[in-house]
């Protein structure tokens, strides 16, 4: 009877142990790869290997900071960008590894800092860029 708490304990052992030391990859402040000393982001590495893949980038405190779907290696679908502190940063759709659609960049506050549309990759018609104090 005392063998079946024991062997629960080790199986729950080397359950958190398996979670906590999954692999990252780690960036310095210009999405460069780098050591884990000089990163500024991580991205954990997924072992799905699907075509299409939800991918989250961290700052190094464990806030997100960004995720988009990848289609292919390519960023493909919606997108978010956040400030370290949590609040959204920016906004948008990737089409086939380009922006594509209206995007949008928010100050600290959440009031919108600039809008304006891409298309392919290349800004497109009227931008639009409001005050902070707007």
């Amino acid at each position: 009877m005392r063998i079946i708490p024991l062997l629960f304990f080790i199986l729950l052992v080397f359950f958190t142990t398996d979670f906590s030391a999954q692999e990252k990859i780690w960036f310095d402040a210009n999405w460069n790869v780098t050591t884990k000393e000089k990163a500024v982001y991580y991205r954990p590495i997924s072992r799905d290997k699907s075509k299409k893949q939800w991918v989250i980038d961290y700052y190094i405190s464990g806030k997100k900071v960004k995720e988009v779907y990848y289609v292919s290696g390519k960023p493909n679908g919606k997108y978010s960008e956040f400030y370290n502190s949590g609040e959204l940063k920016t906004t948008g759709k990737f089409e086939e590894g380009l922006k594509d659609g209206i995007w949008k960049t928010y100050y600290k506050n959440g009031k919108i800092k600039e809008k304006g549309r891409y298309k392919k990759g290349e800004k497109v018609g009227v931008w639009k860029i409001y005050y902070k104090n707007n």
